[in-house]
């Protein structure tokens, strides 16, 4: 039996890391199977999943030129025609849910328009640059400090 893209093997783990597990394939052959591919949810610590010596059944998703070898655990579970590995993944609610949205296209309007808005901007602004002026004429001078 020949180890082929797409084939499902038997095989056994010989080794764990931080990024996957080595597993020894028939033939004396021995691949990768990378964290991100023993389940179907998220894997922390691949040790809860695998230890050392465990019989696993793996399908081969990639061999590399140099002889390496990319293994998934998760690809190689049967499933139901049309299931995906997503579908049991619990939906989270975004906040889109327009039911809840206190405020629909019909009710909002504008309290104010864009000029009556820019009028009020460009007093307050004018307000603020005069008293900044007013503070500092005075502190401006020679020698002697403030007079009278």
């Amino acid at each position: 039996m020949s180890i082929e893209v797409g084939s499902k093997l038997q095989g056994k783990v010989t080794g764990i890391t931080n990024f996957g597990a080595f597993v020894e394939l028939p033939e004396g052959a021995t691949g990768l199977v990378h964290i991100s591919e023993v389940a179907d949810n998220y894997v922390k610590d691949i040790n809860d999943h695998l230890k050392v010596g465990d019989a696993v059944e793996v399908k081969v998703i990639n061999v590399e030129k140099d002889g390496k070898i990319g293994l998934s655990i998760k690809k190689a579970k049967d499933r139901p025609e049309g299931q995906s590995s997503y579908s049991q993944r619990p939906r989270q609610n975004r906040g889109n849910d327009r039911s809840k949205d206190f405020r629909s296209k019909d009710s909002f309007r504008p309290k104010e328009t864009f000029e009556t808005k820019m009028a009020k901007f460009l007093k307050d602004s004018e307000d603020r640059l005069a008293s900044l002026k007013r503070n500092t004429e005075t502190k401006r001078g020679g020698r002697g400090g403030r007079r009278g």
